[in-house]
């Protein structure tokens, strides 16, 4: 399945880059999200989610790599999930380009490949539910890079 989509953010490029490269900021924007290891600073991270899929839950263990950073325009990364009788693989890209001083458009692009269970069960729900899981994720992104920042 091959996800994709937009954003234009009231932050300059380089507050969204910061906030999108680091495993923990970025936590808490991700739905579902357990528990979160940090096994190489700014390269590799461990992450158990919860994803519902209609009626159906499955809990991921994830393993995350930052696989190419080209700071501050373009982050790629890999992820191999695993659930009792589920695997899942995504190779993701954001894109940031700064449109004028203090605005970035961003854009996203995932790939996903889900076998097992779930793939055979919830085919038909992947596609609305990740499209919804993504929209949730970058909304909580916008508040936090768009947030004022703290008086002094």
């Amino acid at each position: 399945m091959n996800l994709k989509g937009s954003a234009h953010l009231k932050a300059p490029r380089s507050v969204v880059w910061q906030f999108l490269v680091d495993a923990q900021a970025v936590s808490q924007c991700a739905p579902g999200l357990e528990s979160l290891e940090i096994r190489e600073p700014g390269k590799k991270f461990r992450a158990v989610a919860a994803v519902g899929l209609g009626a159906m839950r499955a809990r991921f263990a994830l393993d995350v790599e930052w696989v190419e950073l080209i700071e501050p325009t373009m982050a790629r990364m890999a992820v191999h999930g695993t659930a009792p009788g589920s695997v899942a693989d995504v190779t993701s890209q954001i894109d940031l380009r700064e449109t004028k001083p203090g605005e970035t458009d961003l854009e996203w692009s995932a790939d996903v490949t889900l076998h097992g269970t779930l793939a055979g069960l919830a085919s038909r729900l992947m596609g609305s539910a990740s499209h919804k899981l993504s929209g949730e994720f970058f909304e909580c992104v916008r508040r936090h890079v768009e947030a004022p920042p703290p008086a002094t």
